[in-house]
């Protein structure tokens, strides 16, 4: 059946108004308010906004941070997350009941666990009296740069479980047949994965990268947890530094905040995407 030019337009238009109301429109007009004062008149300043919060030491401590737990915690997320899918794939068994477990962590909010990750890391947890049992040290886990430990534990035990299911279904498509070939050629572990799995899941492990890039730049909600509104300088994160100039009032430093932070993430993801590109080439 062929439809005409109306009806696809019919179709398209309720997204598209939809695109640009919710999206395209506040960008553009959120833009516009980082060149403008916070001033009750407010005046064009152009990039004068742009240029304070990036001299602001505040700023640069949570972006700082929040690109040092992403850079930390989603390769950690990635490489745990397709060890556990090389796994289960190799069982030969049923899964469902492994990967119904594996996505309760990530439908689960991240507060429903904390008073266990809280309870765990204490001066007086279960962590540390094992450590003195081994005759190790007890370590302050809740201050200082340590409290980045229980921030990056949260974030992964949220993520790890969804991501694994992600290559669980990618390697699903692979036919057992080269890896019985591998088998019989005594292909080394590592060598059967770089050279067989990995190329065959390559779309499917950019993707990974991705969730978990996006969900580490959203660590601030365990980092809050935590340390509450103004944590310790460790995990002092961007999302802490807009929340606080939002309670003040300060919008245009807000709005240039979140432009530059915009900038930051398209930028890690367009060398994601380029790095990908380059593996795909050299591997034909």
């Amino acid at each position: 059946m062929r439809y005409s030019k109306r009806a696809t337009l019919g179709f398209i238009l309720p997204g598209l108004i939809g695109l640009l109301t919710f999206y395209a429109v506040p960008f553009v007009w959120g833009f516009y308010l980082s060149l403008m004062s916070d001033t009750a008149k407010s005046v064009f300043i152009g990039f004068e906004n742009y240029t304070k919060i990036i001299q602001n030491p505040m700023f640069v401590l949570g972006l700082k941070n929040s690109l040092l737990l992403t850079a930390i915690g989603a390769p950690i997320c990635w490489l745990i997350a397709y060890l556990i899918a090389v796994v289960l794939q190799r069982t030969k068994q049923k899964i469902s009941f492994v990967t119904g477990t594996l996505i309760v962590p990530y439908i689960m909010p991240s507060s429903a666990i904390l008073l266990y990750f809280l309870l765990l890391f204490d001066w007086g947890g279960m962590l540390n009296r094992i450590l003195g049992i081994l005759g190790i040290e007890r370590v302050l886990w809740l201050s200082g740069s340590m409290l980045r430990v229980p921030v990056i534990l949260l974030y992964l035990w949220k993520n790890i479980g969804f991501c694994a299911i992600v290559f669980s279904a990618a390697m699903q498509a692979i036919p057992q047949s080269l890896y019985e070939y591998a088998d019989l050629e005594g292909i080394s572990f590592v060598k059967r994965e770089t050279k067989i799995t990995l190329p065959l899941i390559a779309p499917s492990s950019f993707l990974v990268m991705v969730f978990a890039c996006i969900n580490s730049f959203k660590i601030f909600r365990e980092a809050y947890y935590i340390g509450g509104p103004y944590p310790d300088e460790s995990i002092y994160t961007f999302q802490n530094y807009m929340n606080n100039m939002f309670q003040k009032l300060n919008y245009s430093n807000v709005m240039a905040g979140a432009y530059i932070f915009a900038a930051v993430v398209i930028a890690v993801f367009a060398l994601l995407y380029l790095m990908q590109k380059r593996n795909a080439s050299a591997l034909g």
